[in-house]
């Protein structure tokens, strides 16, 4: 594998058409933010024909150019794709963000691929390769993604390969670190004065040959002497690792017998091993060097991309149902089958306006033809469920800023469609006389909140759209308008997140907004029983007001709401207006009696009152019931109510101690532990919400970017007395 002397780049500036799934190969990159992901996929992109020696596609900008906001924050804040031909092969890379606010893209590139690369930095530490690495990695493993770990930054001074590997192994092995084994290792030049010694090229175990890259385009050579006992130990591992991965039971006795055995066997098992995702080879690669026509390790990974990788007919195709869901049999990968194809990213061009990146599944997508838009169960979060019929535009496949025309996107390959005005991310295409709805893939939940309102009465009228298309392109973003603080909230993954969402909408969608804190939902009740008096007598000619009213106030249980008692004898209140003592004193309990928050869990009898046969009104007792509650707030204790979360924290073991002690120092009450599969802990809390606002953002740094949460309402509690306080003074309550 990888050993091809002479592979057919494809000639760039055209755009690259699938004709059958087999030839097609779909590969999501995967790792931490300066790992080197985008330059890795320029790098192969050189190495393929697809860019120049200065890595510029045919018709000038770079292939990856894609959007404004990366180049200013000088780093990748979404998926994007870059198809590229090897021989007879179409690979599709999907160059997903690495850092942890992005996870919904790189989840949606998952989604869309059929085989991942784990690219991995020679400078990153062992605590932040795992920190972003090693869940997707399970994640991959779950449902049997083929995977290989990709090697950057040699350059990196004092690596060592072989010792990188193995901690590769312990964090990604689990129960089988022989799994994970490099197929080539880096071949060090002259040592530079610092010290340093450069990769210049790669030893191949499997054939024992130096792929020499040192003058810029790989060259073939056999090992001197010198090298060839230094290759043996590696190599031998290798063997036994393929060998145990074997379907041929018989390979392992006849090796550990001594036999030698042949070249070919040994890659055909790697090749299936890998494509099963049994074996993850480790590969080293580098950008070409000025001038240079191949980037080291280049060809090596595309040849491992193009016969390891599975092709996307041997990828089991995630269920379908009709759009009420009625359950449908499996789909399979076949262009003349039933069309159904996904969004797994939805984007906006201030040209051509929404653009959609669609994996088919089945069948054939073609241009201008009307589809059937189905999706996609995320109310929730502002997306409206869709089931409508759109006629598409034109299909593109993108490089870079460029649109490059498609005549068709079959099955098992993705394209870029244009004018979907109603589809969004996770939504399915199907035939119009056959609508479909595909399984969802699971989206991250966005755990921090930015409250915001328009800056000026210009971004008002502007605000509504924009924050609708804000989230039509982004589902991991969730919009929230809060009735009761009366704010708009964006719920986002972490500050990068929040960062982008505020960019996109001061830059892309022209709106201006101001960041103001964000409130909690807080609620009022009285602390003890009390009781209060409304009159309600006013003459000003004519009919006059006449109401008065004498209520009690006691506290109830926690979520029993306002509960209204009429004790009333002797028709001191008039029958009629009872319902209007009601109706004041629930209108006054939504306004609250202390703070302005809700007034909850309280029951209020009404006793006695005064009533006046011509001046008395609905009106006038509904006042009156309103005064004699803010009467009997006056005189008692009125505790401030906050809404509890009950969180739960998903952590590596070692950051056990540290999550909880944090979470104490929130507020929180640690409710139980448990284990959570190999090396994880879950620890279950009870914390209040106005103390987890940031928590999104703090966890990532307690854990070292390991941690994950998730929350949900649990009850409104009684705040304590010293934070009630300061609540009061920030609010002037």
């Amino acid at each position: 594998m990888g050993d091809k002397a002479n592979a057919h780049p494809g000639a760039a500036g055209r755009a690259i058409t699938a004709d059958q799934p087999s030839s097609v190969r779909n590969v999501v990159l995967v790792g931490h933010s300066g790992s080197g992901k985008t330059t890795l996929v320029e790098a192969l992109a050189l190495t393929a024909g697809a860019v120049n020696r200065a890595g510029r596609v045919e018709e000038g900008g770079t292939v990856s150019d894609y959007d404004e906001i990366e180049h200013r924050q000088q780093r990748s804040v979404q998926l994007s794709l870059v198809p590229l031909e090897w021989g007879e092969y179409k690979i599709n890379l999907l160059d997903t963000p690495g850092y942890a606010d992005f996870v919904g893209e790189l989840r949606a590139g998952l989604r869309a691929a059929d085989a991942a690369l784990f690219v991995v930095s020679a400078a990153q530490e062992a605590d932040a390769i795992a920190g972003s690495c090693r869940m997707v990695w399970e994640e991959c493993a779950a449902v049997g993604m083929p995977r290989a770990i990709v090697v950057t930054h040699l350059d990196t001074a004092r690596v060592d390969f072989d010792e990188l590997t193995r901690v590769l192994a312990r964090i990604f092995g689990g129960d089988d670190p022989d799994a994970i084994l490099p197929l080539y290792v880096p071949v060090l030049g002259a040592q530079a004065p610092d010290g340093h010694s450069p990769a210049t090229g790669l030893v191949g175990l499997l054939t024992q040959k130096i792929f020499d890259y040192s003058s810029g385009e790989r060259q073939e050579n056999p090992p001197d002497d010198a090298q060839r006992p230094l290759i043996a130990e590696a190599r031998n591992r290798l063997i036994e690792g393929i060998i145990a991965e074997s379907e041929d039971e018989s390979l392992m006795d006849r090796y550990l017998g001594g036999e030698e055995i042949d070249l070919k066997t040994l890659v055909d098992d790697l090749e299936k091993a890998v494509a099963r995702g049994t074996f993850h080879p480790v590969l080293a690669a580098a950008p070409a060097a000025p001038g240079g026509k191949q980037g080291l390790g280049t060809v090596e990974l595309l040849d491992l991309i193009t016969r390891g990788f599975p092709t996307p007919l041997e990828r089991e195709a995630p269920a379908v149902t009709t759009p009420d869901g009625t359950p449908r049999p499996l789909i399979t990968c076949d262009p003349d089958g039933p069309l159904v194809a996904e969004v797994v990213k939805t984007s906006s061009d201030p040209y051509v306006g929404r653009i959609s990146l669609v994996r088919v599944f089945s069948g054939t997508l073609r241009p201008d033809e009307t589809v059937h838009v189905s999706g996609h169960g995320l109310a929730d979060r502002g997306h409206e469920d869709h089931d409508v019929d759109e006629r598409i535009g034109a299909l593109s496949a993108p490089f870079g800023k460029q649109q490059r025309q498609l005549d068709r996107c079959i099955a098992g390959d993705l394209a870029c469609v244009a004018k979907l005005s109603r589809a969004e991310t996770g939504d399915t295409l199907s035939a119009k006389d056959d609508p479909l709805l595909m399984e969802p893939w699971t989206m991250p939940d966005p755990l921090l909140p930015l409250a915001i309102q328009a800056h000026s009465k210009a971004d008002e009228d502007k605000l509504s759209q924009g924050l609708s298309r804000l989230v039509a392109e982004d589902p991991t973003m969730r919009l929230e308008q809060n009735q009761d603080t009366h704010q708009v909230v964006l719920w986002c993954l972490g500050e990068a997140h929040k960062d982008v969402a505020l960019e996109r909408l001061r830059n892309r969608y022209g709106v201006q907004v101001d960041v103001v804190p964000h409130r909690v939902s807080l609620r009022e009740t009285f602390a003890g029983p009390a009781s209060g008096r409304g009159r309600h007598v006013k003459q000003s000619g004519g009919h006059g007001q006449y109401a008065i009213c004498e209520i009690e106030v006691e506290p109830l249980p926690p979520g029993s709401g306002i509960e209204f008692v009429d004790k009333v004898v002797g028709g001191a209140v008039p029958r009629q207006f009872i319902p209007s003592v009601e109706k004041g004193v629930r209108a006054q309990a939504a306004k609250g009696v202390a703070a302005g928050h809700p007034l909850v869990d309280v029951r209020v009898t009404l006793r006695d009152g005064k009533a006046h046969s011509v001046d008395s009104s609905d009106a006038a007792f509904q006042t009156a019931g309103a005064l004699a509650l803010r009467e009997a707030a006056a005189d008692a204790r009125i505790d401030l109510l906050e809404p509890v979360a009950e969180v739960q924290v998903l952590v590596p073991d070692e950051f056990v101690g540290p999550v909880m002690s944090d979470l104490s120092g929130r507020r929180g009450r640690v409710v139980g532990t448990e284990q959570a599969g190999q090396g994880r802990t879950l620890v279950r809390a009870d914390v209040p919400e106005i103390e987890i606002g940031r928590y999104a953002v703090d966890l990532r740094s307690i854990s070292h970017g390991t941690g994950r949460f998730d929350r949900s309402y649990a009850r409104h509690e009684a705040m304590p007395a010293q934070v009630a306080e300061k609540v009061r003074e920030r609010t002037g309550a």
